[in-house]
């Protein structure tokens, strides 16, 4: 897939560094997606175990305060409460996953960001090319948030 404005780049760049180009876009891509689905994952689970824990008070600790006893009973005599209890660890879980999943997609976006940065003197070898690279690192910018003209994060 071939992003319009790399590709208008023209005389700019090379054909080398506008798949570079894609490649980092391509990842930034990815990085975000696992950003936000571990972003919905996280308040899903804090939502979830707070309704769950609620839940537990409610109908297992509150009435059958009087005994731990009683309590543990309680709660194991009710199937949904075993349910409930895999269901919320699942989707703890689930958080866990994709935030090593955002983690390993932010540190491959990362490396190639920082791998164009570094070999910025041979992609733009010849010095009009040069002194023109800053129109490449706007665009990079402004269309796609990737910010090639540092390293830092």
């Amino acid at each position: 897939m071939v992003e319009s404005p790399i590709r208008m780049l023209d005389d700019r760049t090379d054909q080398a560094t506008r798949k570079m180009l894609e490649k980092v876009v391509e990842r930034k891509q990815k990085f975000d997606k696992f950003k936000t689905w571990h972003l919905i994952a996280m308040w899903a689970t804090v939502f979830i175990s707070f309704l769950y824990f609620l839940y537990i008070y409610k109908t297992v600790m509150q009435p059958f305060s009087y005994s731990f006893a009683s309590m543990f009973s309680a709660f194991v005599n009710q199937s949904a409460n075993f349910y409930l209890l895999i269901f919320t660890v699942g989707l703890y879980g689930l958080m866990n996953l994709l935030r090593e999943k955002r983690e390993k997609a932010e540190n491959e976006y990362h490396a190639l960001r920082c791998e164009i940065i570094d070999k910025s003197k041979d992609l733009w070898k010849k010095e009009d090319e040069w002194k023109n690279r800053h129109t490449v690192f706007e665009m990079m910018k402004k269309n796609y948030d990737i910010n090639l003209y540092h390293e830092n994060k």
